[in-house]
């Protein structure tokens, strides 16, 4: 009989997360750009060799799809995309596992947005990706686009990394894309370094590749979430020779640096809840007073006493936004009790917090 011996390693490594977009993997003809695949993994061998754990979202399996699959026949276009994602993803890993080779295992991950939201889904998935990265194997990551209906998608493969990335609470995300960064509105230069203070919104335009579904505002949205986490995101060219060795080991200037917005990282739940205002259910509005002492930085829960106004049937552990008294969105968090209960508490002083520290994510 076959004995498993697993070793638990400490986990004093660096972690990251690479995000390999379609476009840096897609030659100009559809098919997969093997030299630019075989390259990326070389990297990934190499930051491995030097102490890094590292996970992989690879966007791709729709171009390979396409360039197995000559003249496909689909009734709708979900079936197109099912059809073309199944047969892609096979060809897709078959091709990591080749390049990764014997002695640098690979494993496949396809996750779906329900995944992050079943609590049981997300813990079963986190300890599979803990025990991988324990025993030296990279997760390549990918969105199960046989199951994931449209309403239900990621954005792109970008907000799937960063999920990856809260959840792992890396070090790093490295957003692989085919241009060099963010450029200022002119459009020829390159933003080094985004902090607290860049005003980078409007610079940044919306454009999307001719294979991804992905574009520059939504990369640049989910570097600042993570940024706020503080997870340091670097958005560079991923078809450039050894972009990754110039910018961890070497530490080169390259691409667009979003600078880590927190001394430490913020807690596995807080991760979760920036990803998922699309789950709030109701709203809270607050006064000025409340919302100082939200903004302040310090660990403080919101108090009915400093709620002015509520929206939204929700219950007990729904999440709910949290808005100024000029609705504008300040942050997320979950509900402590129902509407109800919320309702009569509002305004008072003395009662139970409406949302604790614990379940609070403030914009800051």
């Amino acid at each position: 009989m076959n004995k498993i011996i697993i070793i638990y390693m400490p986990s004093n490594n660096k972690r990251m997360v690479i995000k390999i977009g379609t476009g840096v993997i897609t030659a100009t003809n559809g098919f997969l750009d093997l030299k630019i695949m075989k390259n990326i993994v070389s990297q990934i061998i190499k930051l491995k060799d030097n102490g890094w754990q590292v996970a992989v979202v690879s966007s791709g399996a729709m171009g390979a799809g396409r360039s197995l699959i000559k003249n496909i026949k689909c009734h709708d276009s979900v079936s197109c995309r099912q059809v073309l994602a199944s047969v892609g993803q096979a060809k897709l890993m078959s091709v990591y596992t080749k390049l990764f080779g014997p002695k640098n295992l690979c494993a496949q991950v396809l996750a779906t947005k329900e995944d992050f939201k079943d609590q049981k889904h997300y813990n079963n998935m986190r300890n599979c990706f803990e025990a991988l990265l324990r025993q030296g194997v990279v997760p390549i990551v990918n969105e199960n686009d046989v199951v994931a209906v449209s309403e239900l998608m990621f954005t792109d493969n970008d907000e799937l990394a960063g999920l990856i990335g809260a959840m792992l609470k890396v070090d790093e995300l490295v957003i692989l894309s085919v241009v060099d960064g963010l450029y200022m509105s002119d459009q020829k230069t390159i933003i080094k370094e985004i902090d607290a203070k860049t005003k980078w919104q409007q610079a940044v335009r919306s454009d999307q590749s001719i294979f991804g579904r992905g574009g520059m505002k939504t990369k640049a949205k989910i570097a600042r979430k993570l940024a706020l986490m503080g997870i340091e995101v670097n958005i560079v060219n991923g078809r450039k020779n050894n972009i990754l060795l110039d910018l961890i080991l070497l530490q080169k200037s390259v691409g667009t640096r979003f600078v880590s917005l927190r001394n430490k990282k913020v807690s596995g739940l807080k991760n979760r809840l920036s990803f998922m205002p699309v789950g709030a259910t109701g709203s809270v509005w607050v006064d000025q007073v409340a919302e100082k002492i939200l903004l302040s930085g310090r660990p403080v829960s919101l108090l009915p006493v400093g709620a002015i106004k509520l929206q939204g049937n929700f219950k007990k552990g729904d999440l709910i936004k949290i808005k100024n008294s000029q609705g504008r969105e300040i942050g997320l968090g979950m509900a402590q009790y129902d509407y109800q209960t919320a309702q009569e508490n509002l305004g008072h002083k003395n009662k139970k917090e409406l949302i604790h520290y614990n379940y609070l994510l403030i914009n800051l």
